[in-house]
Order: structure tokens, then sequence, then C-alpha cells
């Protein structure tokens, strides 16, 4: 299969625009798919960069909704247990019996789940970047820790 340069710029074009996330709310998905979309039929190569793209955007979401649900349950019940009320915690027969390091614990988790986070959107730009490169040289390129929702 011999590409063109028109070709390999519409693949890095499809990888670049999943950065335009940064710009407007979920850019990430919209762009990526319009050109996607207007470009599939006329390359395999444009197709499997498209799908590689969105599967690897959707991936990406899901692991930080997961991360998300995770942290902010964690973090609230730090800082509302750092709080004495009494009337709330024994009125309805909660049985929490955390000291305050524990609640210290539970925030140093909540910190760590949000690095966990940061690491995974700097590890997204990287990977992009890559990505880009590769379909600019005429390779594909399969993202890590990338589920197939399109296939």
């Amino acid at each position: 299969m011999t590409l063109t340069t028109h070709q390999k710029n519409i693949a890095s074009v499809i990888h670049l625009s999943a950065l335009s996330k940064y710009i407007f709310p979920f850019g990430n998905f919209i762009m990526p798919l319009i050109f996607w979309t207007m470009n599939k039929d006329k390359s395999e190569f444009i197709d499997e960069h498209g799908k590689a793209c969105l599967n690897f955007q959707l991936s990406i979401f899901l692991y930080l909704v997961v991360i998300s649900c995770l942290s902010i349950p964690l973090f609230l019940f730090g800082v509302f247990h750092s709080f004495d009320f009494p009337d709330f915690w024994f009125g309805y027969d909660f049985d929490f019996h955390l000291s305050r390091n524990d609640s210290f614990n539970v925030i140093l988790f909540t910190i760590l789940i949000g690095m966990l986070a940061l690491a995974a959107i700097i590890l997204e730009i990287v990977f992009i970047i890559i990505a880009t490169t590769k379909a600019n040289q005429g390779e594909l390129y399969k993202y890590p820790i990338t589920i197939k929702f399109i296939r």
C-alpha cells in the first residue's frame, strides 16, 4: 500500500485534533470524529488512525471517570469527617469511628489519586504526540491501555 503525503497529513491531524479539548469541551471527541468521518473512506490508513485515536480518547475518558468516582467520595468523606458533627453522626446512627489521622490518610489517598489523574493527562499528551509522529512517518500506532470501542 503506497501512502501519499496527504493521507499521512490527515492521519496526523486526526491525532493532533484530540488536543482541541484544551480549547473547547469534548473537542477530543468532536474534532477527530469530524476528520475521521470525512476521510475514512479515502484510505484504510486514515480509517485505522481515526479508530485508534477515538478508541484512545474514549478509554482515557473512561479511566478518568473511574478515578473521579473513587476520588470524590473519599475526599468528601475525609473533609467532612475532620469536622465535628455530633448531631449528624449520632442522630442518624452512623457507626464511623475514624481518628483524625484516618481522615488525613483519606485525604492523602485522594491526593495520590489526583496525581494519578494528572499522570494520565500527561501520558495522554505524550501518546498523542507519538501517534502523530508515527502517522506522519506512515506507520500505524497502537495506543497503550486502549479499549477497542470502535472496531
